[in-house]
């Protein structure tokens, strides 16, 4: 591809190569061509991204907007990334690979969540308190919790962002996003929109690089309060073990190995809808993706034959096609991972029933597989494939199952297919994990909390507590009485 679009860092309302003048590419995993390159942000960048954001918070500017002006931003925020939806799409799916068809509804529906936190903005109160002492007025009020580090993967970047500027912004706060060097594009297109809908200059600053030069220096920055962080279990140790040098407020989404239960009283064509969606959506690329199905055996063979022949019309394909069901995953390196994997559920004794390898096509294709597990160790039911690969594994009783779907460090996603009611809440009130979907799978909305148990992290994104999880509260006492204060030496 000729002319590459280029895209430099955003800083403090300006747009710049960073110091070092490094660049790197990112490559269209549909056709395994570089398409586009980006400035990548050295420690001097970031520094001068953090301390913009702690002069926005003192700039009149933006401290002193009141919280109604900020959720009119944030309205105006939501109506751009609306009309830009497609544009948006098309972007992330030529850097990702995700299917044009969800990029471009996925984006149009984040604006729902920018305009949740913007109907939330001026909703954040404080409390008179009945305090137990005369002639003392006491309240509280949400502040700011100052400058956030926003860290987002290249998976789902739009709506993962939404869920981390949102609140973020409602609350008050400056916000330094750092995208995935891996796919960063939409990201810097959402710069502009940011900037066009009339924030502040070093209210939000975006910025991407390797972690030595980008994210450590972010994580461990004195001037960050608060880390949003989306990513890996082996990443957010390193995060976590940074913040230690700021104590920054730290939230994480881990992503994890959600189970998807199965019983022989479910609507099996819904069942297998779900275990497809929770599986092959987004080309399994999905931190919820219900990869671990667990089956009730007397229907564990039907459902199978069900999948098998619903599997049998999913396209592969150009993620730009209205007829592609599955594209390209992001990186060559994880269809080489999952290769892997299979090779080891292989000789652990699984039966691949369809799919297995990659795709021989340009770009980074893995079939749609399916593999019948003999048992709970097989290898592709622990580890998380972040790919089109879903594994069945057969239970008999309603205490297996549920001894199978916690038996995992994570805990984040869930999926529950029965038409029995008092199972269905029995069930989910048994599951280690943060969010339970019974009879659908990967519903979201801005109004749900969403977050995960064990090693799928900790704190909550979206929903009202959020905004609340961006500010700190301040006591204030004023004295009302017309004595001057007491001598604190002279006792009575």
């Amino acid at each position: 591809m000729t002319n590459k679009p280029h895209y430099p860092l955003f800083i403090d309302g300006e747009w710049a190569e960073g110091a070092t003048r490094q660049t790197m590419t990112t490559t269209n995993p549909a056709t395994g061509e570089e398409w586009a390159t980006f400035a990548c942000a050295a420690p001097q960048d970031i520094d001068r991204a953090v301390r913009a954001g702690v002069r926005a918070l003192n700039d009149p500017a933006w401290r002193d907007m009141t919280q109604t002006a900020r959720g009119k931003l944030l309205y105006r925020l939501a109506d751009l990334i609306e009309q830009n939806a497609e544009a948006l799409g098309r972007i992330e799916t030529t850097d990702s690979g995700k299917l044009l068809a969800e990029t471009a509804s996925q984006t149009a529906y984040v604006g729902d969540y920018y305009r949740y936190y913007a109907g939330l903005a001026d909703k954040i109160e404080g409390a008179v308190l009945p305090i137990d002492k005369p002639d003392l007025h006491v309240f509280t009020r949400r502040m700011p919790i100052g400058v956030v580090a926003a860290i987002v993967p290249w998976n789902a970047q739009m709506f993962l962002t939404a869920t981390k500027l949102g609140p973020a912004l409602a609350a008050g706060c400056a916000v330094v996003l750092k995208a995935s060097e891996m796919a960063p594009a939409p990201m810097f297109e959402l710069a502009r929109l940011i900037e066009q809908a009339g924030f502040p200059p070093g209210v939000v600053s975006v910025v991407t690089g390797d972690a030595e030069n980008c994210a450590i220096p972010l994580t461990r920055h004195p001037d960050v309060d608060r880390i949003a962080f989306t990513g890996g279990p082996d990443t957010a140790r390193h995060v976590v073990r940074n913040s230690a040098e700021n104590f920054a407020v730290t939230t994480l989404e881990l992503g994890g190995k959600s189970p998807i239960l199965v019983f022989d009283d479910a609507n099996l064509d819904g069942a297998a809808n779900g275990l497809i969606a929770g599986n092959f959506g987004a080309s399994g690329q999905s931190c919820v993706a219900g990869s671990r199905g667990l089956v009730q055996r007397p229907v564990f063979q039907e459902l199978i034959a069900r999948i098998e022949e619903k599997a049998a019309g999913i396209v592969v394909g150009d993620p730009l096609s209205p007829d592609t069901h599955v594209g390209p995953l992001c990186t060559q390196a994880q269809v080489q991972r999952i290769e892997q994997t299979l090779d080891t559920a292989r000789s652990q004794g699984a039966r691949i029933r369809f799919g297995g390898s990659a795709l021989d096509r340009p770009g980074s294709y893995m079939a749609p597989t399916l593999v019948e597990c003999t048992g709970p160790d097989t290898e592709t039911l622990r580890v998380e494939m972040f790919g089109p690969v879903m594994s069945l594994l057969p239970f008999d009783t309603e205490d297996e199952a549920i001894a199978l779907a916690n038996d995992t460090p994570y805990g984040l996603g869930s999926g529950v297919f029965t038409q029995n009611l008092a199972r269905a809440h029995r069930v989910s009130d048994r599951l280690r994990a943060g969010i339970c979907w019974v009879n659908t799978y990967r519903a979201i909305s801005p109004i749900a909390p969403f977050g995960g148990f064990n090693q799928s992290g900790y704190g909550r994104e979206a929903g009202i507590e959020a905004v609340l999880d961006y500010t700190r509260t301040r006591t204030t006492w004023i004295s009302t009485s017309q004595t001057p204060m007491a001598n604190p030496f002279v006792m009575r």
